[in-house]
């Protein structure tokens, strides 16, 4: 545990609590706990993980900008319904690329865990993209992969940042709450 480690925990947590209330400021501080966590994982070889981190600040970028568009007059962020075709092609599209990165991964680094690295990632992506479209079923895939990325974390040493993925899965099933009852 570094203290690198603690500021990108602590930084995570409030942009998390900061998505799960709908407040536009989640983007900036997310956007900062992106590049710590690069840093992070760069140094224990998740490279997949750290991919991820620069493309999830392209979709923090993306999503401050929908966020933006996706306001009613008072400001409040708009919860958006996601289709079941939706939904299906989003998971498909993370299993293609899960096995995508993870051959990527597992052929040409020394990538530590990279068949599950990749899986965490590529699903993080369709679950990044459903929180920037405003769907409260980002939240049930965000359960999940979190579930899974404890254990990985568990795997590698990193136990502030296991405990903070098991808070987010609580913070996950807040979220979740607090949108479905937004969408209705």
């Amino acid at each position: 545990m570094s203290i690198l480690e603690i500021i990108a925990v602590a930084v995570s947590f409030l942009g998390i609590w900061l998505t799960a209330k709908r407040r536009m400021l989640c983007w900036p501080v997310n956007l900062l706990a992106c590049a710590l966590y690069f840093k992070i994982f760069l140094d224990v070889r998740l490279y997949a993980d750290m991919l991820l981190q620069a493309l999830f600040g392209i979709g923090i970028l993306y999503g401050w900008i929908a966020w933006a568009r996706g306001r009613e007059e008072a400001g409040a962020v708009v919860v958006a319904p996601l289709p079941r075709a939706r939904a299906v092609f989003g998971l498909a599209t993370g299993a293609v690329g899960a096995i995508a990165i993870g051959w990527g991964m597992h052929r040409f680094t020394d990538a530590s865990l990279p068949w599950m690295d990749a899986a965490l990632s590529s699903f993080s992506l369709v679950a990044q993209y459903w929180t920037a479209r405003r769907h409260a079923a980002s939240w049930l895939l965000w359960i999940v992969v979190d579930i899974v990325y404890v254990g990985m974390f568990a795997i590698k040493g990193l136990w502030l940042t296991g405990g903070l993925y098991a808070a987010m899965i609580v913070l996950a099933m807040l979220g979740y709450r607090r949108w479905r009852r937004a969408s209705q």
